[in-house]
């Protein structure tokens, strides 16, 4: 059932409302949209707040994990009175404060494989926001057989990557056409390091290609994989292509 905007809410929105491009249509189809973010770390904090903000009608948030100390350089939806404290809980209070008119949905324990294919059911789009490889796998996975779009952003150290995976195309590739198995020596942030405003960078990329996908502006980074050079500030663009021998989407129509 669609759900008409109130006055409030055009009065909220009105800066995106403006632009041609998103217009009232667009504005709607956000409210009316529902999105997964898998990780509220330091991709997670950027995602959830500016779609959150944007007026995406339901954000699911998914993360089992609590708030550190050492969280705090870059994961900027949580602040120092919340460590210890469940990351979905702490990002809801912040997200409720900002948009009290959006449903939020949490997911405060690890998603199996049949969960996490029942919360990617359940939504219109996910965004991964994870930083691990196995995690990044799965949630691909569950997005191929659903045939759900998937934002998918990385930061390390001092370089960032980000793709659009989106099987409804058939041209499409997804993310194991790009990744392969991945490796097992794969490094973490709190192993290599990062510096703060990249993931800020990374996540508000991921949430305006999110904004794209929902409300249907533009053109997503399907196909491409943007790659970022923070310590140069160069940004420079891959084409990606489908793999028809690919172990995940290799089968689908």
């Amino acid at each position: 059932m669609m759900m008409e905007l109130s006055d409030d809410e055009l009065l909220r929105y009105s800066r995106q409302i403006l632009l041609p491009q998103i217009d009232v249509d667009g504005q709607l189809r956000l409210k009316n949209s529902c999105a997964l973010i898998v990780g509220l770390g330091g991709l997670g904090s950027p995602v959830a707040l500016y779609l959150a903000a944007a007026g995406v009608g339901e954000l699911h948030l998914a993360d089992f994990d609590t708030v550190d100390l050492t969280n705090l350089q870059r994961q900027i939806i949580h602040d120092g009175n919340q460590v210890g404290v469940a990351k979905v809980d702490s990002a809801m209070s912040r997200l409720a404060a900002i948009n009290p008119q959006i449903r939020l949905v949490p997911h405060r324990s690890a998603l199996d494989q049949d969960s996490l294919a029942a919360a990617v059911a359940a939504v219109d789009l996910v965004l991964d926001c994870s930083d691990n490889f196995g995690t990044r796998e799965a949630v691909n996975a569950a997005c191929v057989t659903a045939g759900k779009p998937l934002v998918s952003g990385a930061a390390i150290r001092l370089e960032g990557q980000l793709a659009v995976f989106d099987p409804r195309q058939a041209a499409s590739p997804c993310y194991h056409c790009l990744y392969g198995h991945g490796s097992e020596a794969e490094l973490t942030c709190s192993e290599a390091g990062v510096v703060g405003p990249l993931v800020g960078l990374v996540g508000s990329l991921q949430a305006l290609e999110a904004l794209k996908l929902l409300a249907g502006f533009g053109e997503p980074l399907v196909g491409r994989l943007l790659l970022i050079d923070a310590l140069g500030s160069r940004f420079r663009e891959l084409r990606v292509k489908r793999d028809p021998a690919c172990a995940v989407c290799g089968a689908r129509p």
